[in-house]
């Protein structure tokens, strides 16, 4: 189960923080993924985490602005910086369950198996 907080109202610029709190039962390794959709587009996936803290992909259209992160708490981490009016969306947060720790994570979104109820982010002035 995941269930996300965090989002709302902000100005370009501004910097918002989304968290993806992660139940699990019997899954030893989990990677995360956070995807947007905006209204009359398709669901992009803007960044990932693995199974191990380390491994982290950002897409190119947020890359230096967004970053993904995981605690050892089961709690996952999406920080957005310096916000565009673009960046207005819903974001998901998923989790990808894994046989053994893995070496990458992926920014698709048919790769993942449970998927959070989703937080609007709105950037406008």
């Amino acid at each position: 189960q995941l269930v996300e907080s965090g989002g709302g109202l902000v100005q370009p610029g501004a910097s918002l923080s989304l968290s993806c709190a992660v139940t699990r039962s019997h899954v030893d390794y989990y990677g995360i993924g956070w995807f947007r959709q905006a209204p009359g587009k398709e669901r992009e996936g803007v960044a990932c985490t693995g199974t191990s803290i380390g491994i982290r992909i950002a897409a190119d259209s947020v890359k230096g602005r967004f970053a993904a992160s995981k605690d050892s708490a089961d709690t996952a981490i999406l920080q957005l910086n310096d916000l565009k009016a673009e960046d207005t969306a819903v974001y998901y947060c998923a989790a990808r369950v894994y046989d053994s720790p893995g070496l990458t994570c992926s920014l698709n979104d048919y790769d993942y198996d449970y998927w959070g109820q989703g937080s609007q982010v709105t950037v406008a002035s």
